[in-house]
């Protein structure tokens, strides 16, 4: 199989969740538009598109006679008027030069004889009067009654226009009503206009707040010479009804008003007389939007539910999160746009809500992966690394570059002397042997952690771990040091624990340890089906030979060149030898490290200038001075007592012919 096999399968199986994802998102979103309470949720967006820049006819298509406050005021009577009254105010009106004059009132009951009389002289085929239909819910179905105007008022030529209108769950009036006989269709027709029925779910495109029609004043209309200028009603459409800001009457019901799209932004509602003139410049004009087919708007939803998935393609980040955001953007002015010079509503709504919940179930599923794998990291360094280190791994997984890097890393080799010999003698012990070295295991590996390094592995009784990786640690040389410390208190500790417990055949451990920085290869190391995270190089070589020279030169702890250099500002540091390291043309000097006590400083000064005045001699070959000098430093630190006898015992003889240099290549 070829290596891009694997990436083009993964590939194809990312492509196949995405599509899934985004099915399921549609398949959720679709019933949506089912429910009654999200169409409210569409309806108050179209609402606030609708109202942004809105289409205007030319020029307003009626004239508005209100039945206001003022008219209540100077007319000074009680609603219901006097029909007279109206048929004085249509005389008027014809008077002034009105095509039509359509009144948005019903008169369906007899009122007084004369008054009625009055009206019906009035009335001609130029006026349109209210008619309404009545629903009535009965235990055996609905029922729907014609409430018309007065035979009377109908034989004298007017005709009849029906102002019932349908209503949205939050009372608002936005669809344009269909019947071929509604108030606003007769009153075009008596004007001689073509007044077609509108399509199915058409919605009323209104064009400005309350009172944008031009407005007039009931009792102005009374005597149009002396309040309205000339002309005002000249070949128009007249419209008369209530535009109250109250009702007219405690037993007349609500007022004839209603909320509009510019309701929201204003607070007020519309007078229905105006709301009859916006339907009848919507029929006149075909000013009125049409809806989306249902299938359209699934299609829409689906579209919107793929787009978003494309776009989330490659995990949730500023680049998907700003796509996301002009993606919205033209789903919101797209809906406008087409609204606004097509007439069609495409309602953003659902649109919106798939691209959104498509980004936040895939930044769901990107938050939950990241969660796994910061388990996965936390699980797979727990058993390396400090918990502060898992920790901060966790939160930051960005830092661990796996795959290989290079970097200057500090190795430690720690050793258990005498593992072997110990092994033989409890040979037919192994849950002893197990028990005792897993004791010690235990406190080595703690002061590792204890000092933020990372384990790379055990190898039977001996441990080897590295700092400044995966996190860096910039005094890594350091903390390394004070592992070893900590090894060494540790492994005393046991010591005395163990005599405790088992007395003068307790083991006595003790551990050799070897410690070397320089640049390493770090990252996964091994096979595709198993691998850890290890280093490489010839640093972690050269750790580990100290560690076995420890032994040979009689010391706990042996430091390399390049960390001795890294921790002498802040250590006790005796120079061992001098031994020759693989990349280096000369020998390099290798070091071990004391822990003066209080008050130790000044004899440990005065012991590094004897050391380092010993060393010059063994290298000089003045065997006479060396072992006055060796006299002057074994005494001064037990630690070194091993160290001193064994240098003493490199020391050619008085006869030898040439003095050979204790540190020569180990």
């Amino acid at each position: 199989m070829s290596p891009a096999a694997p990436t083009a399968r993964s590939r194809r199986d990312g492509l196949w969740q995405h599509l899934a994802m985004a099915g399921l998102v549609a398949g959720l979103l679709l019933p949506l538009s089912l429910v009654p309470a999200f169409q409210l949720v569409d309806a108050r967006v179209y609402d606030l598109l609708s109202t942004i820049m809105p289409a205007r006819p030319a020029e307003p298509g009626a004239v508005i006679v209100a039945i206001d406050e003022p008219s209540f005021s100077e007319i000074g009577q009680r609603w219901p008027w006097s029909r007279a009254l109206h048929a004085r105010v249509l005389d008027e009106l014809r008077a002034a030069g009105a095509k039509v004059v359509g009144f948005d009132i019903i008169f369906a009951e007899p009122s007084d004889p004369q008054a009625d009389q009055a009206l019906a002289k009035a009335l001609g085929p130029d006026v349109v009067l209210a008619a309404d239909d009545v629903t009535t819910g009965l235990e055996q179905g609905t029922q729907v009654t014609r409430v018309q105007p007065l035979d009377l008022f109908l034989d004298a030529g007017a005709a009849a226009g029906l102002t019932s209108v349908s209503l949205h769950g939050d009372a608002a009036l936005r669809d344009v009503p269909r019947a071929p006989d509604s108030f606003a269709a007769e009153m075009l027709r008596k004007a001689g206009m073509a007044a077609a029925i509108p399509p199915l779910g058409a919605l009323i495109q209104y064009f400005g707040p309350p009172r944008s029609y031009p407005t007039v004043s009931y009792y102005q209309a009374l005597d149009p010479g002396t309040f309205l200028p000339p002309g005002t009603f000249k070949d128009r459409i007249v419209l008369v009804g209530l535009s109250l800001k109250a009702s007219a009457a405690a037993d007349s019901g609500a007022p004839d008003s209603f909320p509009t799209p510019y309701t929201l932004s204003t607070g007020s509602l519309t007078a229905g007389v105006e709301a009859q003139a916006t339907i009848l410049d919507n029929l006149l004009h075909g000013l009125y939007v049409v809806p989306v087919s249902r299938l359209t708007a699934l299609g829409l939803v689906l579209a919107a539910s793929l787009l978003g998935a494309f776009l989330c393609r490659e995990g949730v980040n500023w680049r998907s999160g700003s796509s996301t955001l002009l993606l919205l953007a033209f789903w919101i002015i797209g809906s406008w746009a087409l609204l606004r010079f097509g007439r069609v509503w495409a309602a953003p709504v659902l649109p919106v809500s798939a691209t959104l919940l498509v980004v936040a179930t895939r930044f769901g599923v990107d938050y939950a992966r990241e969660r796994r794998m910061r388990r996965a990291i936390s699980t797979a360094f727990s058993r390396y690394l400090s918990p502060d280190l898992v920790a901060q791994l966790a939160a930051d997984p960005s830092a661990l570059k796996l795959g290989g890097e290079r970097r200057n890393l500090t190795i430690l080799f720690c050793d258990v002397r005498g593992f072997t010999s110990l092994s033989e003698r409890l040979k037919d012990q192994p849950e002893r042997l197990t028990s005792l070295i897993n004791r010690l295991l235990d406190p080595l590996s703690e002061a590792v952690l204890a000092e933020g390094g990372t384990i790379d592995k055990y190898m039977g009784d001996c441990i080897m771990a590295f700092w400044n990786a995966p996190l860096p640690r910039p005094d890594h040389a350091a903390r390394a040091v004070a592992a070893a410390a900590r090894m060494m208190t540790a492994v005393t500790v046991l010591n005395r624990t163990l005599k405790d417990e088992e007395g003068d055949s307790a083991p006595v451990f003790a551990v050799g340890i070897g410690i070397n920085s320089g640049d390493c290869v770090v990252g996964n190391v091994g096979s595709r089906w198993r691998y850890d995270y290890s280093v490489l190089g010839d640093t972690v070589n050269l750790a580990s030979r100290l560690e076995g020279l420890s032994k040979e030169y009689g010391v706990s702890v042996i430091l390399g060149p390049d960390t001795a250099e890294a921790v002498q500002a802040g250590h006790a540091l005796i120079e061992l030898d001098r031994i020759a390291v693989r990349g280096r043309a000369s020998e390099s000097a290798i070091y071990t490290v004391l822990h003066p006590g209080p008050g130790e400083a000044d004899a440990f000064a005065d012991l590094a200038r004897q050391h380092a005045l010993l060393m010059t001699a063994l290298r000089a070959g003045d065997r006479a001075e060396a072992l006055r000098l060796l006299a002057l430093c074994a005494p001064v630190t037990p630690v070194l007592a091993r160290y001193y006898d064994r240098l003493r015992a490199r020391i050619p003889s008085d006869g030898d012919e040439q003095a050979v240099a204790a540190g020569g290549s180990a």
